[in-house]
């Protein structure tokens, strides 16, 4: 099948999750490759098989390359401890999961091959690049689209799990969107995330080298006091040839003060550290 009919039987079958950003109404049906509101307000699904529901131009640094190559690393298995921990904690059965920063898409597809494929999985991003990067993983049970976190394009009380990997958060909309008994898990890095790395780049910059998460992880417990908190770190192995990847996938390498590294300074990373907490409040 083709992305943009793929697209549609996701649209058919999903069509309850999405609202027009026009007029703020369910979505009701899928006419051809358009979605249509009650107000006759309509949406394409594009040939990649997305919908894009921000029209301006959006800057975003976050390039083709810099994305491919954190395709690279997250298929190498550089999240899975993450991402098996977050599936441990959503509860089995059919979910509707959304996946907040999606990126180039590959999370949310590792996070439904883990789970078998039985939801109904949405990735989005504010970055057509990334999403558009995205729908070579598309499948009956996952789409991604082009959205803006503070206008999420989704109906009030209809997604049971949402997932933030290390992507900006709208307590104000997950609060909108999250079912009664529904799950936010929200993962942010630790002190020692990446840490190899942030040590080669800002080598004279120790403050660089540091991490603190603290107002991140205050912010969250504020909204939610009786989230809990997981602690998730492990060790991987860098292969020889994802090392320049490991790099180029972290808007760390164009920081202040970052240095730009050779590729025998790279051939020393053999490992890098994954270190972060898992926050997951129930609604």
């Amino acid at each position: 099948m083709k992305k943009i009919e793929i697209a549609k039987q996701f649209l058919s079958d999903n069509i309850n999750l999405f609202k027009c950003p026009t007029c703020g109404k369910g979505y009701k049906k899928v006419n051809d490759f358009s979605i249509i509101c009650p107000n006759n307000h309509s949406m394409d699904i594009s040939k990649k098989g997305t919908l894009y529901f921000i029209s301006h131009k959006v800057n975003t640094e976050y390039d083709k390359e810099m994305l491919v190559s954190r395709r690279k690393l997250i298929n190498a298995g550089l999240f899975d401890g993450i991402i098996n921990k977050i599936s441990d904690l959503i509860p089995s059965g059919k979910q509707t999961i959304l996946d907040i920063g999606s990126g180039e898409g590959t999370p949310i597809k590792k996070l439904e091959e883990n789970r078998n494929n039985q939801d109904s999985a949405i990735g989005f991003d504010i970055s057509k690049p990334g999403v558009n990067l995205s729908t070579s993983e598309l499948s009956k049970n996952l789409f991604y689209c082009v959205a803006d976190l503070a206008q999420l394009p989704f109906n009030d009380k209809s997604i049971s799990v949402v997932m933030d990997m290390f992507s900006p958060s709208s307590y104000e909309e997950f609060n909108r969107i999250i079912k009664k008994d529904g799950h936010l898990i929200k993962v942010i890095p630790n002190s020692n995330y990446l840490i190899e790395l942030r040590r080669k780049l800002y080598k004279d910059d120790h403050k660089k080298q540091d991490y603190d998460n603290t107002k991140v992880l205050n912010l969250f417990m504020e909204h939610y006091p009786n989230a809990v908190k997981y602690n998730v770190k492990y060790t991987f192995a860098l292969p020889k040839s994802i090392r320049q990847d490991m790099m180029l996938m972290t808007p760390m390498h164009w920081g202040k003060n970052a240095i730009n590294l050779e590729t025998n300074e790279l051939e020393n990373l053999n490992s890098i550290t994954v270190d972060v907490t898992i926050l997951d409040n129930k609604f």
